[in-house]
């Protein structure tokens, strides 16, 4: 505290005067600031207030600048708005009151609506403020209200993740994690509407394998189960991610891919799975191998595709490449004609033949 203290202004009426106004400042008519409250002291730092003028320290904004003491004294009453010159530049509210006797001015301040801020700030606690001032209270509303928004937050962040998580096991083949026959739909209406629309079209495949029956006859079902994993590790292998792949039945699969409308790339692709369905498996030390056959068509080669016609046909050149002894591929045509069927009856053995495409 600094300057000569007027005579009803002792040291302790002081101390008691920052119990009750803990951001207070008594001003000089010189100025110089004399007494300042804990909390103000300890935002602004007590050495910055020592022996400095009220200038020195503040920006006065509102209601007016103000320069000199009588600037400053003219503003009795009115609402201050003043703003530190240095470090965090805290923003403060306020109202002087004149002393008596020429003893200069009293100004009590106070953080106004930034009161969180500055308290994060300065690290101001409770005892920063006095005890009637409510501050603290809504402090504490402060943070137990962003406490409920916060588990509130997480709350509906827990719900949109069990949502989402329903959403997909709804759409998902429990086994092999494809997609199923449900969302294989919602797909391939998709795709078909885009297609009518003149933009891309896309592919649609559909998959048998070929000699699973015998796997699940002499091996049993784990072991069918587990030929099921492992062609749908194929088929994410050899498709990208935005194709659709779909596990329709029980060793059946639909592929929707978009983008793919060359009678050429299709043939490669569906080699690409055959080949990878036909390479040997072991099953508890004992081999199970099985093949794939594949019918497809295009959105191309239709004026307007149309889900149900694209699945007939891509169904029925399944049965010509079954026909020609599976492990083939076969790209419908209109003029396409079901061969005789040269199919060997399933029995277990060592896999199945060749690939090839019709």
């Amino acid at each position: 505290m600094n300057g000569a203290l007027p005579a009803d202004m002792t040291t302790m009426a002081v101390r008691e005067l920052g119990r009750l106004m803990p951001m207070f400042l008594w001003i000089a008519p010189t100025g110089q600031i004399c007494a300042a409250g804990p909390t103000l002291s300890k935002v602004c730092g007590a050495g910055l207030l020592s022996g400095a003028r009220f200038f020195d320290v503040f920006d006065l904004t509102k209601p007016s600048p103000a320069a000199t003491m009588a600037d400053l004294a003219r503003l009795t009453g009115q609402r201050l708005q003043v703003r530190l010159r240095h470090g965090a530049r805290t923003a403060l509210r306020g109202q002087i009151v004149p002393l008596a006797g020429q003893d200069g001015l009293l100004v009590n301040l106070s953080f106004g609506i930034a009161v969180a801020e500055a308290v994060r700030d300065h690290r101001l606690t409770d005892a920063d403020f006095a005890t009637t001032d409510l501050t603290v209270e809504l402090l504490y509303l402060t943070e137990a209200k962003a406490a409920v928004m916060e588990e509130l937050a997480a709350l509906n962040h827990r719900l949109d993740t069990a949502r989402n998580a329903a959403e997909a096991r709804a759409l998902t083949d429990a086994l092999t994690g494809l997609a199923n026959r449900r969302a294989l739909a919602a797909a391939l209406a998709r795709a078909v509407d885009a297609a009518s629309r003149g933009r891309r079209g896309f592919a649609l495949l559909h998959l048998d394998l070929d000699l699973f029956k015998a796997v699940n006859d002499t091996l049993g079902h784990a072991a069918g189960d587990f030929v099921l994993t492992r062609v749908a590790a194929v088929l994410r292998a050899e498709t990208r991610k935005q194709d659709t792949v779909a596990r329709v039945g029980g060793d059946e699969f639909v592929l929707i891919l978009p983008g793919q409308v060359d009678p050429a790339q299709i043939d490669a692709v569906a080699r690409r799975i055959i080949e990878g369905l036909e390479t040997p498996l072991v099953f508890e030390g004992r081999p199970c191998r099985i093949s794939g056959s594949i019918g497809a068509t295009a959105s191309c080669l239709y004026p307007v595709p149309e889900a149900d016609r694209m699945l007939n046909d891509a169904d029925t050149a399944l049965y010509a490449s079954k026909r020609r002894g599976r492990g083939r591929a076969t790209i419908y045509a209109p003029d396409l004609r079901l061969p005789e069927d040269r199919r060997a009856p399933e029995q277990p053995g060592p896999g199945a033949g060749g690939s090839g495409a019709g």
